[in-house]
């Protein structure tokens, strides 16, 4: 039986990452190690995992997650209130498939999808 799923994106910059993460979408460190070259949020529910990547070409990184969310009107939100920029092609709208979906961009070019069933 499967229970959870942690999704492993790359990152360039372990500060930098947490500080996006924390400060930009209200994640919180997940963990009470700091272990070198990885790094573990976590917000509700879910958690994302980070391996260190120092020579990523962001424009060559096409980490995508699809994160589900109950409450997302609630949330886009709150990132328009902490100055997030939201993805040029991904403001909140809702799509032919049902869902109300918006995206934003990490700092190493990992795509973020939040979406809710209507």
């Amino acid at each position: 039986m499967l229970t959870d799923i942690h999704p492993k994106l790359p990152m360039r910059d372990k500060k930098a990452t947490r500080n996006f993460y924390s400060n930009k979408l209200g994640f919180q460190e997940f963990g009470s190690a700091d272990f070198d070259g990885y790094l573990m949020m976590q917000k509700d529910g879910i958690q994302i995992h980070f391996f260190e990547f120092k020579t990523l070409d962001p424009k060559e990184n096409y980490g995508q997650v699809y994160i589900r969310t109950d409450a997302i009107d609630n949330y886009y939100q709150t990132l328009l209130d902490n100055k997030t920029s939201i993805h040029p092609n991904g403001q909140l709208q809702l799509k032919p498939w049902g869902q109300k979906e918006f995206s934003v961009l990490d700092p190493d070019n990992n795509l973020l999808t939040f979406g809710q069933s209507i």
